[in-house]
C-alpha cells in the first residue's frame, strides 16, 4: 500500500457560489481508475448537456428540479428538496454511450454526478426515496443514518452510492472499517472487497465542519483531515472514520467502486470491541425519512 496524506486525500472546495461546476475529483487526481465526479449548480433554465462515453453515470439531486431528457427516455419534474437536509434523494443511472441534457426548473438547482468505466449496458433508471432503503446504523455517539441510493441489488457494474448523515458530536463508521483488499471465504462469499471510495461533504449550517481520518493497517500512514462545506475526501485504501462537530449535521454523499459490488468490509480488530458497547441509537435520527415526502 502506498502512503498517503492529508494533502492527497483532500480536496478542498473553491465554490464561488456561481452557476456551474462546484466541486470535481478526477480519477488521476485520486489514484485509481475507476470513479470521477462532479458538483454543478444551474439557474432556472439553464442546462447541463453531455454525452457519456465507455461509462456508467449515477446523477444525485442535492437540491432542486430539473427534467432530464436522454436518447434512452425522459424524465420531468425530477426532485424535490430544498437541500440535502429537506428530503429523501432523487437520482438517475444511465449506462455507457447515453446522451442526456438536464434542465433546471427551480434556482439553485445542484446535482452530483460520479462515472466510472464499464463495457456493460444497461438501461436507464430513475431512482426516487421510495426505492431508497434507509437504515439506522451503530448507537449512543456512533449513531448516524445511511440513505443507500444504489445498493449491492441495483442493476448497474461498479458504482455503489450512498448518502450518510452524522448528528453533531456523532461518529461515523466507527468502529473504523477498511475495505481494500478482496477477500472471500472457501464458498466464494465475499468478506471484504477491495473499493475504493470518496465522500463529498455538506452541513446544516455554512460553518460547519467534520474531521476524517484514514489510515493504513499498519499505522505508517495517518490523514486527519478537516473538511468543510463541498470538500471532498478520497479514501483509495485503509481505515477510515469521521467526526461531526458539535451542533452541526454532516451529509456525506459517499461513492464507491472496486472489485465486487459487496458492501464487505474489516473492522480495525484494536477498536472492535467497541461495537458491543454501543446503546440505543441517536434521538435525532432520522434526518430525513419518506414522510417528509408526503403531500408530493
Amino acid at each position: 500500500m502506498s502512503a498517503y496524506t492529508a494533502d492527497r486525500l483532500h480536496i478542498q472546495a473553491n465554490d464561488s457560489g456561481r452557476a456551474g461546476a462546484f466541486a470535481a475529483l478526477d480519477a488521476k487526481r485520486a489514484g485509481w481508475d475507476t470513479m470521477n465526479f462532479a458538483a454543478v449548480r444551474l439557474s432556472a433554465g439553464r442546462t447541463f448537456e453531455i454525452a457519456i462515453d465507455a461509462f456508467e453515470y449515477v446523477a444525485v439531486i442535492l437540491s432542486g428540479q430539473c427534467n432530464i431528457r436522454t436518447n434512452r427516455g425522459d424524465f420531468s419534474q425530477v426532485g424535490r428538496r430544498e437541500n440535502v437536509f429537506a428530503g429523501m434523494p432523487y437520482a438517475l443511472y444511465l449506462p455507457a454511450h447515453t446522451e442526456f441534457e438536464i434542465e433546471a426548473i427551480s434556482d439553485d438547482f445542484e446535482f452530483a454526478s460520479c462515472w466510472a468505466p464499464t463495457e456493460r449496458d444497461s438501461q436507464a433508471r430513475l431512482i426516487t426515496p421510495g426505492d431508497v432503503e434507509v437504515q439506522l446504523l451503530g448507537g449512543g455517539n456512533a449513531s448516524r443514518q445511511m440513505c443507500r441510493v444504489i445498493g449491492s441489488g441495483f442493476p448497474a457494474d461498479r458504482i455503489l452510492v450512498y448518502e450518510l448523515y452524522t448528528p453533531g458530536g456523532n461518529w461515523s463508521s466507527y468502529p473504523p472499517r477498511k475495505h481494500d483488499t478482496h477477500k472471500t471465504d472457501e464458498k466464494g462469499n465475499v468478506l471484504e472487497a477491495q473499493l475504493n471510495r470518496f465522500s463529498f461533504f455538506k452541513f446544516d449550517r455554512p460553518t460547519g465542519y467534520a474531521f476524517q481520518r484514514v489510515y493504513s493497517a499498519d499505522k505508517a500512514s495517518n490523514a486527519v483531515i478537516m473538511a468543510r462545506q463541498h470538500d471532498i475526501v478520497a479514501m483509495p485504501s485503509g481505515f477510515y472514520t469521521l467526526v461531526s462537530a458539535p451542533a452541526t449535521t454532516t451529509y456525506t454523499l459517499n461513492f464507491l467502486a472496486g472489485s465486487s459490488r459487496a458492501f464487505a468490509a474489516t473492522t480495525d480488530p484494536d477498536y472492535a470491541w467497541v461495537a458491543d458497547t454501543l446503546t440505543a441509537s441517536d434521538p435525532r435520527l432520522p434526518v430525513v425519512d419518506l414522510g417528509m415526502e408526503i403531500g408530493h
